[in-house]
């Protein structure tokens, strides 16, 4: 048979694995048979009931064999052969599984399908007892609101229930009795329902005894730890209360909540109606335990029965490490009490007060809970102060109690102290049980250890607590002192990631169901309605758990067996009979991985010597002599020899009757590789956990440890051992699960997340070659460090290479793998084991490296190894061989140079100078200067040259140097992992330029500077930042070691205790160029700097509007002082001054403007009016003549009244309050008044400074930004090249800045990069574009034109705003604008020189004129004021458009000023007029009208006029005249239906009526404007004519007399 099914088997491809295997449980003594009818298929699961099986092949299909029921057809028989399950063809089950006598399936869309027996409901389908063929079964959460059905993950089957194991990581059950954990008594249950006291909680795996249920449960992050609710979460009473008596407080949990109510035994019977509460109330369930069984506590935030012998307040720190130590959670109520308060001023006063208190006063690790519990524990102590010390004298205190609630934790102890009832009567356990049961509580509290360590830690805390606590051994409070240092190093700092990725191993085991034989491991045989963890596994680091008939098995990462319940038969593997709490089981072979537990017996899958796994057996041996089974019942777990034979045992499974394993045959050395990789992470497993409780956490509990240094070293290797011994273990689980699945290469962990590993290895490699270097070693093996922990040390240092070889091993396995695989996945193992090689080479590197360093400080003077000690630090080479020494050294000095990896240091006889190798530049001096051997070192302040004896060490050095600064530049070892291929060929040359920090040392200007950015050969060159000593600051750029370019700088004012602060352009090491400068003093100067000087055009703010005394001024600055024309606004005296400065005060030609409107214009002399000046007040009263002082008349001058009367002689005294004068009055004639009026006002502005003389610097500033010395001398393509590079630094300099330009100005600066072209002729075409990029240009302050245009835009509305909005300033306001026009067309000319001069005209092309006829006489436009038709060239046409839109509302306030008295008169008879009706209002004026002419005349004309107040530019505003001008004769010629021709005669009284209609307030002020600004050529022209037209009506109105 055997021979034929091989045959078969090569023919299907040779697939030896999955091979399934049966035989007949209770026997040692077994013949596995191969399961026959399966042809070949590769079997990936299988589950065993009471009298059947399923098996789950690899396409994903079922098949069942044995007694099948439920199958019509098959009631009795008993099929040997496996028979396909039809129904789930096509479905892709991935996992099954069996209960007694009922079956379940998940497929991969997440759906359960159940069959077989259904009694109870186990099969969730109702009122039919049995289900024959598989049927889906419907899962839904009703928390969600369109109801989602659940996607399924795992099953598992008990004898009348079902849990499965959600995608989201819930667990839904369905059937009968307790073991479901859900909160109700009606069963069965049909519909599945969630456990909702698991609910939130990740729950890893399920597992169904007969009757109870285990989960294995993720721990709680220690973070996200929630604090111990206040209310029940049920019935929403308060859980704790506290009353004040007068002489006592009263603590109460008495709070006692209808659900989760534990039953007693008395009950056991009727278990399948769980009774309510109403049945167990007023009761007295068993002696004085009633009120006990009926508490509920709550512990993070979820309900758990209690137990009925009072053990368990659960703490509520469950995913917390705590080392042994009581922690907050469990301080209030160490030991349960049968009363349900706690009285003070009770007897039991000694115990429960010193519970308490030593509770308190022994820290436990901080816990996030800060709750009702805790404050009431706060509050108790306080109560409770007082009376400590009467308490602790009371009586000393029995040893064992100490120890009672000192060692428990989690407050589970036993209930004997108190009213001593000895637990229900139906316990069978002894009082003997009951005591050990009470010593194992004590091995509850601790995480991280096991169980043997922590007995002998109770054995010494026994020795150290004396009989009185008044007196704490020292021991003990240096224990206490030092816990938190002890949590910090050895609890494994778990990388998130890696949880995520791989198994965790920070789980806990929760029980619930029957519990009468103890399976459940809460110290009792009561049955829970609700899962409840067994705190005894805490900290274990479950991985597996198996349910069987009445006993539960728990497999740890370490290879161990946690087993407890029924032990009739011997199955839990230990002789303790029975266990109501988790017992270690005594398995041989080398650390189990995988378990399954059977009705009465249990099976251990071991590795043995050889990797092969060995199946151990423990249980019932059915022979015929009863005293024989009395012997093998209290056997150890047996090897099955047999099963050895059959191949490489991937899974067991135990059911009823039989047992099944499923082997796979060792094809090419693949699985048995996979079995020695997994069999050896397991070992290395745990012989890193043995180092981690023997060695490192008996040193960290060490006193005086050496220096504070050492023992951080030592926190941190123990802290990144830890995360590597967790995620060993996790790898470890890992692979033992990978064993029982599919088995593909490419899935393994190793190889899918090796950055994990490949990262702990190397940060451990770091930690323990730095504790290495610093001597750490060394000191640890002082006397006082027992013999014991020197000898594990040694194993601690041969660990790197243990480790080495364990990876050596799985690179061994893995290449074996690679044979099998096909070549993608080759390539893929192939470049994960180099990675693992390399880590390998490179992990003896860094030993060797630090076993060489350590040899070094070992022979180094002792006082220098003190300051240059560090545990980074790495030797690479020293010259002690007198293989380097210093050029121009004296004749007897020491130069000795030690290469390190971070840095160079020079020794001499007693000083070392050290220089940082990240600004250290190393080249070879050039032969031709004699030195042969030279290496040449340039360090940021000093420069030197090496000598080598042979040009040989001058390779090595040179080599050596170049590599340790490429290192130390790039911050990574020179492992390169991924892409080990070519990655790791290290540079020959580290770069020149480089970012790095330096401090300075001796340089005078830098000294104690700290500066971090980019280098250049030595000096700071690129952005970087330079703090010196005394607070200033420097951010920006550099060049050769100098500030240069863009930069920030702060220079802290100790007096005022704040910044000066600077933000703009340096140039070698000084501020220069544009930039603003904040003063401490408030004041801010925006401007141009030269030699950290104010120098050039700048703005000065002095003081708030608040302050003393605010003033702005804005002008020329000459080496930090005022010079030149400036204006200056003095806001306080309401004053403004504006004229010519020299260092600092007004000295020349000025103007002075007060808010009161007086005009003062002539000659100043520091800072006073002194000499000849005119004088105006606000009523054209005028003075002209000598000043003395400010506002002072003194000497010569005339006095010129309003009406025109003067005074001439001399005068003294202040104006405005009283004059003395000597000389004449004089009356002039009343003929010559109305001319000579305006005279005095006609002079105004000889005595100013002449426009052109003002703003001089702005103009040579942007001269010299064109590259021109001074005005149009230059050359004209270096100032486009100017141009260039000024856009691109500035957009450069705007893309760091945050603020980005809008995409406009982005556009318009693309734009800006085009230069307009000329060759040939100029044309008007060429005149448009120059104006289109002028009109660009002037719009970016990035351009050299824009920035000029904007600063000339800034200093003219300072110069005419405020107070200097005065009707006087009127005419200076235009003349400094046409000085403005003149001097940018200079420069204009300057970049455009084919731009013809002002004036000249552009010939039109012929086509251009004709067809445009002329608006007054009809003919053709070739009259003889131009001569030559054509466009004329003036700065007018060309600069207005862009320089007059911003200038426009100062100057047009101006006008308005100036015209204010006339513009009334006119408006007011615009007003009058307006009144009549159009008819009335045209023959008034004299218009003939038609007859047909109606309402609302010439409308379009009006509407046109009044355009004018739109528009900027005279130009426009004549065009706007132009047009309404066109408007009025096309109404006429509609209206008269010919042609006809206009006269002046004619046309004026329409006109003048236009204009009335048309309402423009301030026209007096259009007109005005037009006149002084339009281009003076048009003056004789059309558009000349018709202003006069409009000029003339303005005057016409105002004299209008109204008949």
């Amino acid at each position: 048979m055997d021979s034929q099914e091989r045959s078969s088997e090569e023919a299907e491809g040779a697939k030896e694995r999955g091979l399934v295997y049966v035989w007949k449980a209770g026997s040692c003594s077994i013949t596995p048979e191969r399961l026959p009818g399966l042809h070949g298929k590769t079997v990936l699961q299988a589950a065993l009931g009471v009298n059947h099986g399923l098996l789950l092949t690899e396409g994903g299909e079922v098949y069942s064999f044995g007694k099948l029921p439920w199958r019509t057809g098959l009631e009795e028989s008993c099929t040997n052969s496996p028979i396909l399950e039809n129904t789930l063809l096509g479905q892709h089950v991935i996992t099954v599984a069996a209960g007694s006598f009922h079956n379940g399936a998940v497929t991969d869309g997440g759906v359960v399908y159940m069959w077989g027996n259904n009694s109870a409901g186990q099969c969730a389908v109702a009122n039919q007892p049995y289900v024959p063929e598989p049927q889906p079964i419907s899962i839904s959460d009703s928390e969600t609101s369109p109801l989602l059905s659940v996607r399924i993950l795992q099953l598992a089957c008990g004898e009348e229930h079902t849990l499965a194991l959600s995608l989201s990581r819930e667990i839904w059950a369905w059937g009968s009795g307790c073991q479901l954990g859900l909160i109700t008594t009606t069963f069965p249950v049909i519909k599945p329902q969630k456990v909702e006291h698991l609910a939130g909680r990740v729950v890893l795996q399920v597992a169904c005894g007969a009757f109870h249920s285990l989960a294995l449960v993720q721990c709680l992050p220690v973070q996200e730890m929630k604090p111990i609710p206040e209310r029940c979460n049920h019935c929403s009473q308060l859980l704790i209360t506290m009353t004040d008596k007068e002489d006592h407080v009263i603590i109460s949990d008495s709070h006692c909540c209808p659900l989760g109510v534990a039953l007693s035994d008395a009950q056991t019977e009727n278990l399948l109606s769980c009774p309510s509460l109403e049945t167990v109330e007023g009761k007295s369930v068993t002696g004085g335990q009633s009120e006990d069984s009926q508490k509920c506590i709550v512990a993070e935030h979820m309900l758990v029965a209690l137990e009925a012998d009072g053990a368990s307040l659960l703490s509520s720190n469950d995913g917390q490490e705590d080392s042994g130590i009581s922690s907050p959670g469990n301080i209030l109520f160490p030991d349960k009490k049968e009363a349900k308060e706690y009285s003070l001023s009770d007897n039991s006063l000694n115990e429960s007060l010193e519970k308490k208190q030593l509770g308190a006063c022994v820290p436990g690790p901080p816990s996030t809970s800060t709750s009702a519990l805790n404050s009431l524990v706060a509050s108790c102590a306080s109560a409770v102060g007082v009376r400590v010390a009467a308490t602790y004298e009371a009586g000393a205190l029995s040893l064992k109690k100490v120890m009672n609630f000192y060692g428990t934790s989690s407050s589970e102890a036993g209930s004997q102290s108190g009213s001593g009832s000895a637990g229900p009567d139906s316990l069978k356990d002894s009082r003997e049980e009951q005591v050990r049961l009470e010593s194992m509580q004590g091995k509850k509290s601790s995480s991280l250890v096991d169980i043997r360590e922590e007995e002998s830690e109770g054995v010494s805390r026994r020795l150290s607590l004396p009989g009185l606590l008044s007196q704490v051994s020292p021991r003990l409070l240096r224990k206490v002192g030092r816990a938190k240092m002890r949590t910090v190093a050895l609890t494994p700092t778990y990388s998130g990631e890696a949880d995520a990725l791989l198994p965790s191993l920070r789980t806990e085991v929760w029980s619930w169901g029957k519990g009468k034989e103890g399976q459940l491991g809460h110290g009792d045989v009561l049955p829970r309605l609700q899962p409840l963890c067994v705190k005894s596994l805490d900290g274990k680091e479950v991985i597996q758990l198996s349910a069987g008939g009445h006993h539960s098995l728990a497999l740890t990462a370490k290879s161990q067996v946690y087993s407890w319940g029924s032990n009739t038969s011997g199955q839990l593997g230990h002789f303790n009979s029975p266990t109501t709490v988790p017992r270690l089981a005594k398995v041989l072979g080398d650390g189990v991985w995988s378990t399954a537990a059977g009705p009465d017996y249990s099976l251990f899958l071991a590795d043995e010597k050889d990797f092969q796994p060995g199946l151990y057996y423990g249980g019932q041996e059915t022979t015929t002599e009863s005293h024989l089974f009395e012997n093998n019942c209290a056997k150890a777990p047996v090897l099955l020899l047999s099963c050895s034979k059959i191949g490489y045992i991937s899974n067991v499974i135990a059911g009823g009757e039989n047992c099944l394993v499923l082997v796979d045959k060792n094809i090419m050395g693949y699985i048995a590789s996979l079995h020695e990789l997994a069999s050896t992470e397991r070992r290395f497993y745990c012989k890193l956990s043995e180092i981690k409780s023997q060695v490192l956490r008996p040193l960290l509990g060490l006193d005086n440890l050496g220096s504070a240094n050492t023992i951080q070293l030592l926190q941190e290797m123990a802290s990144r051992f830890s995360k590597l011994c967790y995620l060993i273990g996790q790898h470890g689980a890992s692979l033992s699960s990978f064993l029982h699945g599919v088995k593909e290469a490419r899935s393994l962990a190793i190889l899918k997340h090796s950055s994990l590993f490949l990262d702990s290895y190397t940060e451990y490699c770091t930690s323990v070659t730095n504790f290495l270097v610093m001597g750490g070693f060394m000191l640890l093996a002082k006397p006082y460090v027992t013999q014991k922990i020197t000898k594990d040390l040694t194993d601690l240092i041969g660990l790197t290479v243990a480790k080495l070889e364990a990876l050596l091993v799985k690179l061994s396995g893995l290449s074996l793998l690679c044979a099998v695989q096909a070549s993608p996945e080759y390539q893929k193992l192939q470049d994960s084991s180099s990675c693992y090689e390399s880590l390998a080479v490179h992990l003896s590197r860094k030993r060797k490296e630090a076993e060489y360093t350590l040899g070094f400080w070992k022979t180094f003077p002792g006082k220098m190894t003190d300051s240059l000690r560090k545990p980074e630090r790495r030797l690479i080479c020293e010259s002690s061989n007198r293989g380097l020494s210093l050029q121009h050294a004296g004749r007897f000095s020491v130069n000795w140079f030690i290469l390190f990896n971070d840095a160079l240091v020079h020794a001499q006889f007693s000083t070392h100078h050290i220089f940082p190798l990240s600004t250290l530049w190393v080249e070879a001096v050039s032969e031709e200067s004699g030195n042969v051997n030279g290496l040449k070192i340039t360090t940021p302040e000093e420069q030197f040259v090496l000598l080598s004896s042979t040009p040989q060490e001058k390779t090595k050095w040179l080599r050596a140097i170049s590599q340790a600064v490429d290192q130390a530049l790039r911050g990574t070892s020179d492992l390169i992992f991924h892409g080990a291929a070519g990655g790791n060929i290290p540079r020959q040359e580290p770069p020149i330029s480089r970012s790095a920090k330096y401090t300075f040392y001796k340089d005078p200007r830098l000294k104690d500077a700290m500066y971090n950015g980019r280098w250049l050969s030595g000096k700071p060159h690129g952005r970087g930042i330079l703090k010196w000593a005394d607070g200033r600051m420097y951010s920006g750029t550099f060049r050769t070691g100098l500030e240069d370019g863009y930069g920030e700088y702060r220079v802290p004012n100790k007096v005022l205790n704040k910044d000066d602060h600077y933000v703009g352009y340096w140039k070698e090491g000084k501020m220069c160029g544009h930039g603003v400068y904040s003063y401490a003093t408030g004041e801010v100067y925006e401007g141009c700097f030269q030699d950290n000087m104010r120098h050039g055009h700048g703005l000065l703010r002095s003081g708030k509007l608040t302050s003393s005394s605010p003033s702005m001024f804005i002008g020329q600055w000459t080496m930090d002082k005022k010079n030149g024309y400036g204006v200056f606004d003095d806001i306080t005296r309401g004053e403004k001054y504006m004229g010519m400065w020299q260092d600092d005060l007004c000295q020349g030609n000025g103007v002075v403007v007060t808010q009161f409107g007086l005009y003062y214009e002539g000659a100043f002399s520091t800072n006073k009016m002194m000499g000849t000046g005119i004088l105006l007040s606000e009523d054209d009263t005028v003075y002209e003549g000598e000043f003395a002082d400010n506002w002072t008349l003194s000497g010569k001058g005339t006095l010129t009244l309003p009406n025109g009367d003067y005074i001439e002689g001399l005068f003294s005294g202040e104006w405005g309050s009283g004059i003395k004068i000597t000389g004449t009055y004089f009356k002039p004639s009343l003929y010559e008044s109305e001319k000579d009026k305006p005279k005095t006002l006609r002079k105004l502005g000889i005595l100013s400074v002449p426009p052109d003389e003002k703003w001089k610097a702005v103009f040579e500033e942007c001269w010299n930004q064109l590259g021109c010395e001074s005005p149009g001398q230059g050359d004209r393509w270096k100032a486009w090249d100017n141009i260039a590079v000024a856009l691109t630094t500035n957009r450069r300099q705007h893309k760091d800045s945050p603020e980005l330009l809008s995409r406009s100005h982005t556009q318009t600066l693309e734009s800006l990069e085009f230069i307009p072209q000329h060759i040939g002729a100029f044309t008007l075409e060429k005149y448009e574009n120059i104006k289109k990029y002028l009109i660009k240009a002037c719009d970016t302050p990035l351009h050299p034109l824009g920035k000029l245009v904007e600063t000339l835009v800034a200093v003219y509305r300072m110069t005419y705003v405020g107070v200097g909005a005065n009707r006087r300033l009127l005419q200076e306001a235009v003349r400094e604008i046409k000085s403005y026009l003149k001097r940018i067309f200079q420069l204009v000319r300057f970049l455009f020189p084919d731009l013809p001069e002002e004036g000249s005209t552009i010939p039109f092309l012929g086509t251009e004129t004709k067809g445009r006829r002329s608006f007054c006489s009809g003919k053709s436009d070739s009259r003889s004021e131009s001569p030559e038709p054509g466009y004329v060239v003036t700065s007018f046409g060309l600069l207005l458009p862009v320089l007059l839109p911003r200038l426009y509302p100062p100057l047009f306030m101006l006008y308005a000023l100036d015209n204010e008295r006339e513009e009334d008169v006119y408006w007011e008879c615009v007003l009058r007029l307006n009144k009549q009706t159009d008819t009335a209002l045209l023959s008034f004026l004299g218009v003939q009208v038609s007859p047909t002419t109606k309402d609302a005349c010439f409308a379009s004309a009006v509407e046109c006029l009044q355009q004018i107040s739109t528009t900027f530019t005279p130009a426009d505003k004549l065009k706007v005249i132009q047009q309404t001008f066109e408007e009025i004769s096309q109404n006429v010629l509609e209206t008269l239906q010919e042609d006809f021709l206009w006269s002046m005669d004619d046309l004026f009284p329409v006109f003048l009526y236009v204009v009335l209609r048309a309402r423009i307030r301030n026209l007096g002020s259009e007109v005005h404007l037009i006149e002084d600004l339009m281009d003076p050529y048009l003056q004789h022209g059309e558009q000349g004519i018709m202003f006069t037209t409009l000029k003339a009506c303005y005057y016409q109105i105002q004299h209008e007399k109204l008949t």
